[in-house]
């Protein structure tokens, strides 16, 4: 009578192994922590409330940061809007080798090989050698190396 129905079916996009991103209210959020605007994961960079007026609710100002692209972007909304929020997996790998373009990147939990560009900071990408650890992020299906870790 009663259909058995997966949580996969229903919610396929916070499914266990398949969670990219979470809801959260935009009143909850502050400055530091990430944020989707326009479909691209952001470090929110200024956070500003307005109080509620005559005419509606209060509302919030964000500004933010994109991770990969390093574009400001702004979002305006009321503050009990629901934003989605990325979660970010923070890892350690060990670059196997480097070419002009791109990194090769073993995982030291699992470790299987990522191929990923090369970053665009010119910090990061002078320390990238064969045998480097590194700490790279995964947001969203994308890899980024945020730093080289044993650098003082």
């Amino acid at each position: 009578m009663f259909e058995r129905v997966f949580e996969s079916q229903i919610f396929p996009f916070y499914c266990e192994r398949n969670i990219m991103s979470r809801p959260v209210d935009l009143g909850s959020l502050k400055e530091g922590s990430y944020v989707m605007i326009d479909g691209e994961p952001c470090r929110i960079v200024e956070y500003d409330k307005s109080k509620p007026g005559k005419h509606g609710a209060a509302k919030a100002r964000i500004v933010g940061i994109g991770v990969f692209d390093s574009v400001k972007r702004s979002l305006v909304s009321p503050v009990s809007t629901n934003v989605e929020v990325p979660l970010i997996e923070k890892k350690s790998g060990q670059i196997v080798s480097s070419s002009p373009q791109s990194v090769q990147l073993m995982d030291l939990e699992t470790f299987e090989t990522i191929d990923i560009p090369m970053p665009a900071d010119e910090e990061i990408r002078s320390k990238i050698a064969s045998g480097a650890e590194v700490e790279y992020w995964q947001v969203l299906g994308r890899t980024k190396i945020v730093r080289v870790k044993g650098e003082a």
